[in-house]
């Protein structure tokens, strides 16, 4: 005869699946301890990539499609999955770590998008938020303003990917992904930053300390490389992230974004140097600044439109401040030419200032016309009664520049198959439910 106990469950157990008989639905398997546990072992280690797919995102898709965590109304496996990963990326700050992190982060998250059949809410779309590699990351709660994105449409034409209900549990550990992505973005923008600010106050200013120094560098092209080492340095830590996030398949869109704030970063650095130090303003200066920047127009040319894109653009304060310094017959043009051909995106104050300092240290001709003069004294008065307040240097902007929607639009669909996780499951048995079909 059974123990009361094992009748008990067993009565309990026929109910349930009567129950879901009944409602047309099969019950829900539950994950086993130990297979969650072997889970959490295995994140923090590096999987590596099947082709440009990220194995571990691969991993964590399929345990909790398999064990249908997604369909829970309560459930602590992402907190625990969320807990791994973050000391992952706590646990090593370099940069090749942040990376692989952010590539496994971006495909998860779009996997989810793309799976879940929730449809948009009606709350507003949430402002781009700043970020800081010091902000704390909380698994059981999420921001107000990433609530109004919780529940993201599926993308149409998607394909390949089962279709599921999400639950809140799976909806809000989609949105502390996002939450992630912006964290270990912010932390690798701040890591170049980092390097690049010390570059940045030497790259303002030309070395050579006379003309006669000037002749002798021009004399043979091993002077002239000399002369823009901290420039050529520049390039080489841009060319060395572009490697690491290319390596480690980081969505060509982060890739973008990330080089277009840099180059606003050096945009705003040095134009903000260049109204600040007068002897920045001179004709021989300019010439050195514009040749390093043509060191960065090379890079981003070759570095190709899908990853540095628009990022040249980013630099046209600097740009065309150095372009007015270095302009010939200063004299002979007027302020609507030099406005209109020459420092489109300055305003008048700007430009006053820079005019104002500059200094013909080569030729030693007049900076600008009478007329030039007058003109720019009454467009500077105009503009200061039109504009309340008003600062001629730049804010370096440190939103976040993408959102979830950006990325799942761009990123090429993830197919599924076995052959991705087969040498993972080939090492660790354990996982053998992921190859299993039909159960």
């Amino acid at each position: 005869m059974l123990p009361t106990r094992v009748i008990k469950k067993t009565l309990n157990t026929e109910k349930n699946c009567k129950e879901c008989l009944i409602r047309n639905i099969s019950p829900q398997p539950q994950q086993p301890q130990d297979d969650q546990q072997w889970l959490l072992t295995c994140i923090p280690q590096y999987l590596g990539f099947s082709g440009s797919k990220p194995v571990a995102t691969l991993l964590i898709y399929q345990c909790l499609l398999h064990w249908r965590s997604f369909e829970a109304m309560k459930t602590g496996v992402f907190d625990r999955i969320l807990h791994a990963i973050n000391s992952a990326i706590e646990a090593e700050h370099d940069v090749r770590t942040l990376a692989y992190w952010l590539s496994n982060l971006s495909a998860l998250t779009v996997l989810l998008q793309r799976s879940f059949k929730t449809t948009r809410t009606a709350l507003s779309t949430p402002q781009r938020r700043r970020f800081s590699s010091e902000r704390t990351f909380h698994t059981s709660q999420t921001s107000n303003a990433g609530l109004a994105y919780l529940g993201g449409q599926s993308v149409v034409g998607a394909t390949g990917l089962p279709q599921v209900e999400a639950k809140y549990p799976a909806l809000l550990f989609k949105q502390q992904l996002v939450d992630l992505i912006e964290k270990v973005y912010g932390m690798i923008s701040d890591s170049v930053k980092k390097e690049l600010n010390p570059l940045l106050e030497l790259c303002i200013q030309d070395p050579r300390t006379s003309h006669s120094n000037l002749a002798k560098s021009n004399t043979n092209g091993l002077g002239q490389q000399n002369q823009l080492a901290h420039w050529l340095s520049i390039v080489k830590v841009i060319a060395n992230y572009l490697d690491v996030l290319k390596a480690n398949h980081v969505p060509s869109i982060l890739v973008h974004k990330l080089f277009v704030q840099i180059f606003s970063l050096i945009d705003v650095q040095l134009f903000n140097r260049l109204l600040l130090r007068r002897e920045c303003c001179s004709f021989s200066n300019g010439e050195y600044v514009k040749a390093g920047l043509a060191e960065l127009k090379h890079w981003s040319d070759n570095a190709t439109r899908e990853f540095a894109g628009s990022a040249w653009e980013a630099l046209k304060h600097i740009r065309q401040a150095v372009d007015f310094l270095v302009i010939s017959l200063k004299p002979m043009r007027t302020l609507r030419e030099i406005r209109a051909d020459v420092c489109q995106a300055l305003s008048i104050q700007q430009l006053e200032r820079i005019v104002g300092m500059y200094l013909d240290d080569v030729n030693g001709s007049n900076t600008i016309s009478a007329e030039f003069a007058s003109s720019l004294k009454a467009a500077a008065r105009e503009e200061a009664n039109t504009v309340t307040t008003f600062s001629i240097l730049l804010d370096d902007d440190s939103s976040i520049p993408f959102s979830l929607d950006d990325i799942t639009k761009t990123m090429p669909t993830i197919e599924m198959a076995d052959d991705d996780l087969l040498p993972f499951v080939r090492e660790n048995p354990g996982f053998a439910f992921l190859l299993q079909r039909g159960e």
